[in-house]
């Protein structure tokens, strides 16, 4: 009811729990969507955009499947009365066009995001299309983060051209590393439903594969860290990295045990909420840090 309320004259105070209240729910519906397929509910409802060919909502005979499916899609709504409560808030506070369109995006993108969700449906879980929903539900997470930061005036660091550019291998490795994870998943159990197609790869060999694109981004997060601290960097944007790497090695602790236990729902859930935390964390990185004013001038001209 505060917020609400606030939306008439809000304050930065307002606007930022609204920008939380856009990341938690990104991240939220990562998990319930998550554990549609982990308890292979994904055809609950069998079409799209209805729940059957003669109904919105399921019927008893779909039974508990159609009710987990059907619960999914209803907090789809609820991410779209955050996002115009969201809209709102930022356009009565700020005349920043940045930070307008960036919230006018992220509203798009949850209608957008539905659609992709339907279209799983409708080709039977097709696990490349599965991948695709993911990882747009993690830009929207990245966004978000991105908003909150902006709303709470975070300031970036001015750090040396190397280690910006460090920072951004690191993201673009993060990115890499996110979408092996989803071959990984298309390639393996927990299809969505026990008829859904699989992408025809080896789970064994893409595993490695997605370890070893684990071990270059742990690696290129130590290089970071060493190269801020050497720097002189303000302790801002050297904790912001000592953060994702927390982040990258508690993530990487769940898939190896996930993986030698033959992937208990639990764990895979838990790994699903640590992709967007690493994503959210990996992005905070990315904003608070930026080159050298001087650095900049001397590649660019005055």
């Amino acid at each position: 009811m505060g917020m609400t309320l606030g939306l008439r004259t809000p304050t930065r105070d307002v606007v930022e729990r609204w920008a939380w209240a856009s990341l938690v729910a990104n991240t939220v519906i990562i998990l319930t969507g998550g554990l549609v397929r982990l308890t292979a509910s994904g055809l609950g409802c069998p079409t799209w955009p209805r729940c059957t060919d003669e109904s919105f909502v399921p019927h008893r005979a779909l039974g508990l499947h159609g009710l987990i499916e059907f619960g999914n899609r209803l907090l789809t709504y609820v991410l779209i009365a955050i996002a115009i409560g969201t809209v709102v808030a930022v356009w009565r506070w700020s005349e920043g066009r940045g930070l307008r369109r960036l919230a006018v995006v992220l509203a798009v993108g949850i209608p957008f995001q539905g659609v992709i969700g339907g279209i799983t449906v409708l080709t039977d879980l097709n696990p490349w299309i599965v991948a695709l929903h993911l990882v747009l539900s993690l830009f929207l997470v990245a966004g978000s983060t991105w908003l909150l930061l902006r709303v709470r005036g975070d300031v970036a660091d001015d750090v040396p051209v190397l280690a910006r550019r460090l920072v951004l291998a690191t993201y673009a490795t993060l990115w890499v590393v996110v979408y092996l994870g989803t071959v990984v998943t298309g390639s393996g159990p927990h299809a969505g439903d026990v008829n859904a197609p699989r992408n025809g790869l080896d789970p064994r060999l893409w595993s490695h594969v997605h370890a070893w694109g684990v071990y270059v981004l742990v690696a290129l997060t130590i290089v970071t860290i060493l190269v801020l601290r050497r720097s002189g960097t303000s302790p801002l944007a050297v904790r912001a990295a000592t953060l994702l790497l927390v982040a990258e090695l508690a993530q990487g602790v769940i898939g190896f045990v996930q993986y030698f236990t033959d992937l208990p729902i639990a764990l895979v859930a838990v790994h699903l909420v640590g992709a967007a935390v690493l994503v959210s964390v990996g992005t905070r990185l990315v904003v608070l840090t930026r080159t050298r004013v001087r650095e900049r001038q001397l590649q660019h001209g005055p």
